[in-house]
């Protein structure tokens, strides 16, 4: 068996280096690179000729690439008479570019990792700003009968958020109210007022809780499905396909959501509201011997318009936020089932965050204002 040999010729006065193989690269060879580095310097191109290779196999194929893949960042790479399949089988795995673990890494200082924070801010920013401004865009277009979307779309889709949901808001509701009303009673027998519970849980409920809780349920169940639905939307190319037929994907998609969660989140609230309500009569009724003659008393003695009004609102502002939230991940979903995962969780958490921002928000404009 002849044995492989590896050669590095340079030339002074030539901007190339060649590299002669020749023998059997089957039973394994090594390439010098401190030779073939000292031989590169201040040159341009690396010719890899076949000076009699008699024999070879992948292993050869994967020594070579293990030193060429870091001379082809920046230097070019040729081949000479290799073996077809050898030369196709480099040249395929150089045209991959290297992974950064791989190359040599930047590291950013603080500054610049700032800076690279700030612009990913303020693209987010941008996005959700023409994400928003698409939204009233399609609203127009719905005024003014312009709109392109199926019926059948928002029938559905105010099944799956309206009727379908009365259930899982109704049970939560009625243990916030249950625990609600258990807790205040706790603190109140202490000077002898457990009456005034009904008062607690009925203000309470009407005006946040009953608007917390079912945006909570909403955000979880009907945002992460918006994301869900149109992300997968976005990874078969559904999207591309309606770009391409000429159909405003706003309209089409979220404008039916977008109006199915607003007529469903007032309706939602109110029986919310009621939940909550009768499972704190429950506690007050079995467990605190309050009648409940006294306690419907004084929870209508505590039903205020304004509260009940402040609630509807904060139902309808919590709509928006869902559907805006589940709507515009799945648009920016990625292209691969990993993105679907990504954008429901991310519909889900930033929906339950504004939410609970736009109520602290509103809380000091109500406060500011007296109501």
């Amino acid at each position: 068996m002849e044995v492989a040999s590896l050669q590095v010729v340079a030339d002074e006065y030539d901007s190339k280096v060649t590299v002669l193989l020749s023998g059997d690269l089957t039973g394994g060879f090594s390439v010098p690179n401190k030779s073939v580095f000292e031989s590169l310097k201040g040159k341009k191109q690396l010719i890899l000729k076949n000076n009699g290779i008699t024999n070879w196999n992948q292993q050869s194929v994967i020594t070579l690439y293990a030193h060429l893949k870091y001379l082809s960042e920046y230097i070019d790479v040729n081949f000479q008479d290799l073996p077809e399949v050898m030369e196709r089988l480099l040249l395929l795995a150089l045209q991959v570019p290297l992974k950064k673990s791989e190359s040599q890494q930047y590291e950013e200082n603080f500054l610049e990792r700032i800076g690279a924070k700030g612009i990913f801010i303020f693209q987010r920013f941008k996005y959700g700003s023409v994400f928003f401004k698409q939204i009233f865009v399609s609203w127009w277009h719905q005024l003014t009968g312009q709109a392109v979307y199926r019926k059948k779309d928002f029938w559905l889709a105010l099944e799956d958020c309206g009727p379908r949901a009365i259930g899982i808001v109704s049970l939560i509701s009625f243990l916030v109210g249950l625990i609600l009303a258990f807790v205040g009673a706790l603190q109140l027998k202490n000077f002898g007022a457990q009456i005034y519970v009904a008062s607690l849980v009925t203000i309470g409920m009407m005006r946040i809780m009953g608007a917390i809780m079912t945006g909570i349920i909403m955000a979880g169940r009907t945002g992460a499905s918006y994301a869900a639905i149109i992300g997968t939307m976005q990874v078969n190319e559904e999207l591309d396909a309606l770009q391409t037929m000429g159909i405003a994907k706003h309209d089409f998609l979220v404008l039916p959501r977008m109006n199915s969660i607003l007529l469903s989140m007032p309706i939602l609230v109110l029986i919310s509201d009621f939940m909550g309500i009768f499972g704190g009569g429950c506690i007050c009724v079995f467990f605190w011997d309050i009648p409940s003659s006294e306690y419907i008393r004084y929870a209508t003695s505590a039903f205020s318009l304004s509260h009940f009004l402040v609630g509807i609102f904060h139902g309808l502002v919590f709509g928006f936020i869902i559907a805006a939230c589940g709507c515009y991940f799945g648009i920016n979903c990625g292209r691969n089932a990993d993105s679907v995962g990504k954008a429901t969780t991310d519909s889900v958490v930033y929906a339950i965050v504004w939410m609970i921002i736009v109520t602290g928000i509103i809380t000091l404009i109500c406060e500011g204002l007296g109501i």
